[in-house]
């Protein structure tokens, strides 16, 4: 007879996951929580950066931050602690825009006669070249969620949609992607 191994229930509530993450510290159980709140943490952050490409960024180091904070931070209600945390994080991006000044384009002053400008077109589209190359050395896998993320502007939670990957598989990938793309790159260039 098979002895049963003692199952330990999935818990269900954002208090429940918080616990069971401050106890093991296990990303899974915080991406779990995590991706629960991702559309009001995404819409949010849409709402202030007023960019998507901004706010799929924002959502990713917003995640970051919650494995530092959460450590730190007594939460009682995740979901209004989340949404502070994802505000002050817009507010925080929008200041540090603000510190940059922007510089007005005046083509007179940027005319070239020399035409060595389509130098750094010729070299740009060798680099295409060399990138598409690498792209094809990528796994299969990794190589479909790199596409769907840079070529056809899908966001995590699209690509989990769309992948059956986990959320966490889908980052990793996304990381080791640009890393081994950045690699082959430096190989070949």
């Amino acid at each position: 007879m098979a002895l049963l191994k003692h199952i330990e229930p999935v818990p269900q509530t954002d208090e429940e996951l918080l616990l069971a993450f401050k106890k093991s510290g296990s990303q899974d159980v915080l991406a779990r929580l995590y991706l629960r709140h991702t559309d009001i943490v995404y819409g949010t952050c849409l709402k202030y950066l007023k960019d998507a490409e901004a706010a799929k960024d924002a959502v990713m180091n917003i995640y970051q931050e919650l494995l530092n904070k959460l450590h730190v931070h007594q939460v009682d209600n995740f979901k209004s602690w989340l949404y502070v945390v994802t505000k002050n994080h817009c507010l925080m991006q929008l200041r540090a825009a603000k510190s940059m000044f922007i510089v007005e384009f005046q083509a007179e002053v940027m005319q070239s006669e020399d035409f060595s400008h389509l130098d750094s077109v010729l070299e740009r589209e060798e680099d295409f070249k060399k990138l598409e190359k690498c792209l094809e050395l990528l796994q299969n896998e990794q190589k479909q969620v790199i596409s769907l993320f840079y070529l056809q502007n899908k966001c995590y939670n699209e690509i989990v949609e769309q992948t059956g990957f986990e959320w966490n598989k889908v980052r990793s990938m996304i990381q080791n992607g640009r890393r081994n793309l950045k690699t082959c790159m430096e190989k070949n260039g």
